[in-house]
C-alpha cells in the first residue's frame, strides 16, 4: 500500500512539474506530454537499469501512465492565470515529487536485498533522475548539479531506509512528509552546499 500510494504522489507530481515547464518553454501539446512523461518515469527508468530490473517492467505501470497523462490533460487546461503561480507551486510540487519517488527507490532496492550504496543510488536517481532528464530537455541546468540543496535529501532516505531505522509504513509517510518540507525550505531559505568556482585568466 504504501508503495503504490507513493508511485502515485510521485507520478502526479513529477508528471505536472514537467508539463508546467514544457508549457514555460513553449512547447506544443505534444512536447508537454512528452515532458511530463519522461519526467514521471524518467528516474524509475534509470534506477531499473542501474539496478538490475527489466526495462520491461516499466511498460506494467499501465494505471500511473493513466495518471500521469490524466494529470497532464488538466494543467494543460488550466487557465493561465493560475499557472502563472508555478514558481511557487512548481517547486512545491517537484518537492512532493523527490521525496516520494526517494522513499520508493530506495524500499525498492531495499526489498531485493541489495547494499546500502545501491539503496542510496537507487533513491537518488528515482528521486531526481526524472527531474534530470526533464531540466536536459528543457535546456535548463538540472538542479541536482547546482550548489542547491536537493539529492542531499534523496541520500537521507536511501541511509534512513537502508539501515532499517525506518521501516514501518506510518515512518515512510512521516518520511515523506519531513522530506517534503525540508525541501520546500531548503528553497525557501536557499540553502546552498559548499561551492567552488574556478577562474581562468
Amino acid at each position: 500500500m504504501t508503495w503504490d500510494v507513493l508511485s502515485m504522489i510521485g507520478t502526479v507530481a513529477f508528471a505536472v512539474s514537467g508539463a508546467i515547464i514544457a508549457m514555460e518553454e513553449e512547447y506544443d501539446i505534444l512536447g508537454v506530454y512528452i515532458l511530463g512523461i519522461v519526467t514521471a518515469f524518467g528516474g524509475g527508468a534509470i534506477r531499473n537499469l542501474l539496478i538490475g530490473v527489466p526495462v520491461s517492467a516499466l511498460w506494467e505501470q499501465g494505471l500511473f501512465f493513466q495518471i500521469a497523462l490524466l494529470s497532464i490533460t488538466i494543467v494543460f487546461l488550466f487557465p493561465n492565470k493560475l499557472l502563472k503561480h508555478w514558481q511557487k507551486w512548481g517547486n512545491f510540487f517537484d518537492a512532493i515529487g523527490l521525496s516520494a519517488f526517494a522513499i520508493q527507490g530506495a524500499i525498492y532496492a531495499s526489498d531485493m536485498n541489495h547494499p546500502i550504496s545501491a539503496i542510496v543510488v537507487a533513491a537518488v536517481l528515482t528521486g531526481s533522475g526524472g527531474g534530470i532528464v526533464r531540466d536536459l530537455l528543457a535546456g535548463r541546468k538540472p538542479l541536482v548539479l547546482k550548489s542547491e540543496i536537493y539529492a542531499v535529501w534523496a541520500i537521507l532516505c536511501g541511509l534512513l531506509i537502508g539501515f532499517k531505522v525506518i521501516t514501518s509504513p506510518v515512518e515512510l509517510y512521516m518520511l515523506f512528509i519531513t522530506i517534503t518540507a525540508l525541501r520546500v525550505i531548503s528553497y525557501t531559505y536557499k540553502w546552498k552546499l559548499p561551492i567552488k568556482r574556478l577562474t581562468i585568466s
